[in-house]
């Protein structure tokens, strides 16, 4: 009788210690879907410029700087009245060319001979703010420049919606930028980039960069 007892505890125990297993593997998918969808959203309504200087001396930096102000005076000419990313690519695509040598002179006028490389492409990012938005680790799409061999300290904005030239010590975005963001994001995932003051939106914001920290969430082209 004890035998027979035995092992039914030890069935039961086994059983249990299956469903645990299967709840866990549950949770862990299902966190794993929301965070690449989420993800997946954020990450598509963004376009960004990415700029790498030459190297790390103050004139390789300041020259990096002459080139972002540049570049960022022409595309908003360009963008002025966009109210997509889509419309954002197909217009920075068009005009690499020009890109290219709006940087090449800012180069050459201030004494540099460096070489530039310029790209559209998808690219790893930290998690960046901008004012009362943030932007959770990912990929995204970006303009990515590279002055010479590109080695020294990146600096990096969101060309689209407009936020390069937000006053982060303001801590406020403008209305019409966060209106463009609203149109490409659910309530909730509006609240994620926000930071809303809540514990739920808390974790969730925690969990999608715990699967970005891991290389658990791929880039998204």
């Amino acid at each position: 009788m004890k035998t027979l007892l035995s092992i039914i505890c030890r069935k039961k125990v086994k059983n249990s210690l299956f469903l645990l297993f299967l709840l866990f593997l549950y949770i862990a998918i299902s966190a794993f879907s929301y965070a690449n969808a989420v993800s997946s959203d954020i990450e598509k309504s963004v376009f960004r410029l990415h700029v790498l200087a030459n190297s790390d001396t103050k004139e390789d930096q300041d020259l990096k700087y002459e080139v972002r102000d540049a570049l960022l005076k022409y595309m908003n000419q360009l963008c002025s009245n966009v109210t997509t990313k889509e419309e954002v690519l197909t217009i920075a695509s068009s005009h690499l060319e020009e890109f290219e040598q709006i940087a090449k002179t800012v180069i050459t006028e201030k004494g540099y001979s460096y070489p530039v490389s310029i790209e559209i492409g998808n690219f790893s990012f930290p998690t960046k703010e901008y004012g009362d938005i943030c932007f959770p680790a990912g990929t995204y799409d970006a303009l990515r420049v590279k002055i010479g061999e590109a080695k020294g300290q990146n600096w990096w904005c969101v060309m689209f919606p407009p936020l390069c030239f937000v006053n982060v010590s303001s801590g406020i975005v403008p209305e019409e930028s966060k209106s463009l963001i609203k149109q490409e994001l659910n309530e909730e995932e509006y609240s994620i980039i926000t930071k809303e003051e809540s514990p739920e939106i808390q974790f969730k914001i925690g969990l999608i960069e715990w699967f970005m920290s891991h290389n658990l969430l791929t880039a998204k082209k």
